[in-house]
């Protein structure tokens, strides 16, 4: 990795004691949590006494609650009644809100299984769920675009199947646009649905890796947009591309406030939801002739902006997080979703 990706001293990055007041005002913002905020910890294998794992959304939520965040988004998945139940009545009661996180039908004998979630999911009192089509990247998954081409036949396919059942239930369904489509793109996919009971979940900076600009994205997608997913992004160069990881707000290329803004323009009650994932940055191929085989031809306008906004961003520190222990990866993770709930609460006016 290039030397601006690099971990910093524990005792100076990671440590992290905030105060009563920082506490006593945060309850006021309404930032949600998404749960893969907290991928290294959500059903960890290793144990921690400081930094126990969450096994449930219950766990969850009451943990997202003490540091006062608005909300959760988490994944639903054969949960019980009774257990729906449990969410809808602490959540009520942290006054907190929650989004399920579904996967889709892919066929007809996957509807069952997904409208039992649904069901489970409203028992909840959640009233928005985010799904995506493809659980991986593009650049990395086809080859070819035809291989794109069919995947979108799929997607389009388990979409018509979901509508339906989101539609007797009265849950919106809000898709991400999670590394696959186009901003573009997934607006045709949306359109071609055509019903109120399906969005987007706006991801803010996931787009990058396919070499779009994030505000252009946010301009795009924010019509339809039910939910986000807000996040900031750091970028460094490397041979075949670049390097992209997700940094605490404020800390990254996106100009927050301003995207925050134009969600709201749209959806005066949309939901915020921080996503900071906390792991090593991922690379972006964008020079190698593979990594355009589902585009077209290499669009050179596109590549070199993105290049650009690269060069003139290469001074903010990627944190490489696999050679951290266990330990540290716990609490680089809580350290960056404090410092950005915090950030919301003093910079977006998310209250």
């Amino acid at each position: 990795m290039k030397r601006r990706i690099f971990i910093k001293e524990s005792s100076m990055a990671l440590a992290i004691i905030p105060s009563l007041n920082f506490f006593e005002e945060m309850h006021k913002t309404k930032m949600g949590i998404v749960v893969h905020s907290y991928a290294n910890r959500w059903n960890a294998k290793e144990s921690s006494t400081k930094y126990p794992a969450f096994t449930n959304a219950m766990e969850l939520l009451e943990h997202c609650h003490s540091i006062h965040a608005g909300g959760i988004q988490t994944i639903v998945n054969d949960w019980s009644t009774d257990f729906s139940k449990s969410i809808r009545s602490k959540s009520d009661q942290f006054h907190m809100f929650v989004e399920g996180s579904v996967a889709l039908p892919k066929t007809e004998d996957d509807v069952s299984e997904f409208e039992n979630n649904i069901i489970q999911a409203k028992t909840a009192g959640i009233d928005i769920v985010r799904s995506v089509t493809l659980g991986t990247r593009r650049y990395e998954t086809f080859k070819k675009r035809k291989d794109f081409d069919d995947f979108k036949s799929r997607a389009s396919q388990s979409i018509q199947l979901a509508e339906p059942i989101v539609k007797k239930h009265k849950v919106k369904l809000a898709i991400e646009n999670h590394k696959d489509f186009l901003s573009d793109e997934l607006v045709v996919e949306i359109n071609s649905i055509g019903s109120e009971w399906v969005g987007v979940t706006l991801d803010f900076g996931n787009n990058m890796a396919l070499l779009e600009d994030p505000q252009k994205v946010i301009e795009t997608l924010a019509p339809y947009a039910f939910t986000t997913h807000v996040k900031d992004m750091g970028v460094a160069p490397y041979s075949d591309g670049f390097y992209l990881a997700e940094v605490p707000l404020g800390k990254g290329v996106c100009d927050i406030k301003k995207m925050v803004e134009e969600c709201k323009k749209y959806n005066p009650n949309i939901r915020f939801n921080l996503e900071m994932i906390t792991r090593d940055p991922l690379e972006i191929p964008c020079k190698k002739e593979d990594y355009w085989a589902t585009f077209g031809p290499m669009d050179e306008t596109r590549l070199n902006q993105m290049l650009s906004l690269v060069k003139k961003n290469d001074n903010i520190n990627l944190q490489k997080i696999s050679i951290l222990s266990f330990e540290g990866k716990l609490e680089a993770e809580e350290k960056n979703n404090l410092v950005s709930l915090n950030y919301s609460r003093k910079r977006l006016g998310l209250r």
